[in-house]
C-alpha cells in the first residue's frame, strides 16, 4: 500500500471539507459446511466484482454530514446489495480501520459485520435485484478460505486477482484479526500481512 497511511478514526473525521470519505464493509458469517465432504469452509466472506473488473467490498462515498459514516454506508449497502441489507445495520462497533491515500484526498473507512449464514445467503439471493446490480456491481463472490491439495487452489489463487485500492490488504488484515482462517495459515500461504 505504497503512499497509503493509516489514520485513527477521530483523526480522519477532522481532515476538513477538502476530503471525501468512502466506507466499505466486509460481510461474513460462520459456515459449518464442508466442501467435498472434507474441506471445512469455516466462514463465508463476501466481496464483489466491481464495474472496473476489480474485486472490492460493498460500499462507496458517503457524506459525514448526512447522519454520519455508518448511515451513509448502510444506504450504500442497500443500493448495492438490495433489500436484504436493510435487515441488519453496520454500526460503529463494526469499524476496523481508516486509510488515506496520496493525492486524491480520499479517506477509506473499513468495517466488518458478522451476520448469520441465513442473512448472508439472503444478501446473495437479493443482490441481483439491487439498484446498482449490473451497473456499479457486477456480482458477489465468496472468498475461498482454504487451500486445495495442489497448494495453489483456493485462497492463494483468489489473491492473484486484481483488487481495488487497499481491498486486498483489508481482506488479509480482517481474516487474520477476526480469526476467520486457521491460525498460521496466512503465513503458510506465504501471504504477508499489512503493517
Amino acid at each position: 500500500m505504497a503512499g497509503i497511511r493509516k489514520l485513527e478514526l477521530e483523526e480522519a473525521l477532522v481532515l476538513g471539507s477538502g476530503w471525501r470519505h468512502a466506507c466499505h464493509a466486509l460481510l461474513y458469517a460462520p459456515d459449518p459446511r464442508m466442501l467435498f465432504g472434507r474441506i471445512p469452509l469455516r466462514y463465508a466472506v463476501l466481496m464483489q466484482m466491481r464495474f472496473d473488473g476489480r474485486l472490492g467490498f460493498p460500499g462507496g462515498f458517503v457524506s459525514v454530514q448526512d447522519g454520519g459514516l455508518e448511515a451513509g454506508l448502510n444506504r450504500e449497502l442497500t443500493e448495492e446489495l438490495g433489500e436484504a441489507a436493510a435487515d441488519f445495520r453496520v454500526e460503529r462497533a463494526d469499524y476496523r480501520s481508516s486509510h488515506a491515500g496520496p493525492g486524491a484526498r480520499i479517506v477509506a473507512h473499513f468495517y466488518a459485520k458478522r451476520l448469520t449464514l441465513e442473512q448472508l445467503v439472503a444478501v446473495e439471493m437479493g443482490a441481483p435485484r439491487a439498484k446498482d446490480h449490473g451497473l456499479e456491481v457486477l456480482g458477489l463472490v465468496r472468498v475461498p478460505l482454504y487451500t486445495l491439495r495442489d497448494g495453489v487452489g483456493g485462497l492463494p489463487a483468489f489473491l492473484e486477482n486484481s483488487f481495488i485500492g487497499s481491498a486486498k490488504e483489508q481482506l488479509l488484515e480482517a481474516l487474520h484479526d477476526l480469526e476467520l482462517v486457521e491460525p498460521g495459515s496466512l503465513t503458510a500461504w506465504k501471504v504477508s500481512l499489512p503493517r
